[in-house]
């Protein structure tokens, strides 16, 4: 049995059917942008790894620091024990973050960190007296994560748990925000989607904890952009009725969208942030949830005095390592021309897609560009091309979409690009 039969028959892929795999490519290395083959072929990562890796595979500065913290402390409980990586670490998200938001809690992984941002908000209202407000608010076409909680703020009938949503709690789910980002934003509530809001809170706002929300970009649930002074309108109706605002930025944080953080699209903080994928620039899984000292004192206040999670690898001191690493990368700003020039080259040579019969709309913001196509793509189509092409495009419903590393070559990422197109023409 060749290894890729035994993954064939024993490995279980993510959103796979067991009984009908379809092509599977057996990767053997990555450097960079490329990825290697067992052939001996190579594949522009052009999803980053489902959009972490930022600085490109195996850079040797994070590299570099996992080796030097695995040879001194590979892992600690962080249960009444601390350590430098940690610590360095939160100084960084501290000093990048907007003021106020400032209680770092370290998490396995994005969707726990949605996990503990739901948990959090929960046990701060029941801290202040509000037992009620146990539900959550949230906009349809959002994604948050795979676990159980986080299932149940994502799009409840097009999103991909569609399937669990007579055993999920039920929340409540207003219209996708209309106005997109780039149009004129109206003033009238009814047109911008602030009345629904505003309805709801007026009616349900006793019972509800939290909104979440991805700022700015929809992620998984369709790469939708949209305007962000709903943001900014939101957070004001939340804050008039004790509902505390949560964003979810572990597709748009750390510079994906051109700008540090979605939010920074809106200029606004929210009460309770996750962050996740590009923390460790794609090299070990890791996130955070942050709140602000409000939230955290809050729940110190409360009955339990303490918040009620721990995961085992919390805070891991490789993870944190990496963490660091990738933040410096960042710090020295060159990553904003760079995602400047993808965000214009993509513009470029993604618009010809617009003339094509099949295709809905192109759009582009930073470091992510996506057709969209009036039909769902058949994502086997891009999977069975890679190696034709040496581009690795992994298509979902009626996107065909890149999210580059941010040290994608021009002309690497032409050839992404004209990969996307192609296949939105429908080239053999």
């Amino acid at each position: 049995m060749t290894p890729l039969d035994f993954d064939a028959r024993h490995l279980w892929h993510p959103y796979t059917n067991v009984a009908k795999p379809g092509p599977m490519h057996l990767i053997t290395g990555a450097e960079g942008v490329w990825l290697t083959r067992d052939d001996g072929g190579r594949m522009i990562d052009a999803m980053s790894s489902w959009w972490c890796a930022i600085h490109g595979h195996r850079h040797p500065a994070i590299t570099a620091a996992m080796h030097r913290q695995m040879d001194v402390l590979p892992h600690v409980m962080f249960g009444g024990l601390t350590h430098t990586p940690a610590i360095e670490l939160g100084q960084k998200l501290v000093g990048l973050l907007p003021e106020g938001l400032d209680r770092v809690f370290y998490c396995d992984s994005g969707s726990v960190s949605v996990e503990v941002a739901l948990k959090m908000a929960v046990q701060y209202q029941m801290a202040m007296g509000r037992d009620r407000k146990v539900e959550f608010a949230t906009i349809r076409g959002g994604y948050h994560g795979d676990t159980w909680k986080a299932m149940s703020v994502c799009d409840p009938v097009n999103g991909m748990h569609g399937l669990f949503r007579g055993a999920l709690s039920i929340q409540h789910f207003l219209p996708r925000p209309d106005i997109r980002l780039g149009e004129d934003w109206p003033a009238a509530p009814e047109r911008n989607g602030m009345a629904a809001l505003a309805a709801l809170l007026e009616e349900k706002g006793a019972q509800i904890a939290g909104l979440i929300v991805e700022p700015v970009v929809q992620g998984a649930g369709g790469m939708y952009f949209y305007h962000p002074e709903w943001l900014r309108s939101a957070k004001a109706l939340c804050e008039a009725h004790d509902v505390l605002l949560i964003f979810d930025e572990i597709a748009t944080g750390f510079g994906r969208t051109g700008r540090l953080f979605g939010m920074d699209h809106a200029g606004i903080a929210p009460d309770i942030l996750c962050l996740g994928k590009a923390l460790t620039g794609g090299h070990i899984s890791f996130a955070v949830t942050v709140a602000t000292e409000t939230v955290a004192r809050g729940i110190g206040e409360s009955a339990a005095g303490v918040f009620m999670h721990g995961p085992t690898y919390m805070a891991n001191p490789l993870a944190c390592a990496a963490g660091v690493a990738s933040l410096s990368l960042l710090e020295d700003g060159g990553w904003q021309d760079r995602v400047a020039q993808i965000d214009a080259q993509m513009r470029h040579e993604l618009a010809p897609a617009r003339d094509l019969p099949g295709v809905a709309d192109v759009r582009v913001l930073g470091a992510i560009g996506v057709i969209e196509m009036r039909d769902t793509v058949d994502p086997q189509v891009a999977h069975r091309r890679a190696p034709e092409t040496g581009v690795w495009l992994r298509p979902f419903g009626r996107n065909i979409y890149c999210m580059p590393p941010y040290v994608i070559a021009p002309d690497e990422l032409s050839r992404v690009t004209a990969a996307m197109v192609d296949l939105a023409r429908g080239d053999a």
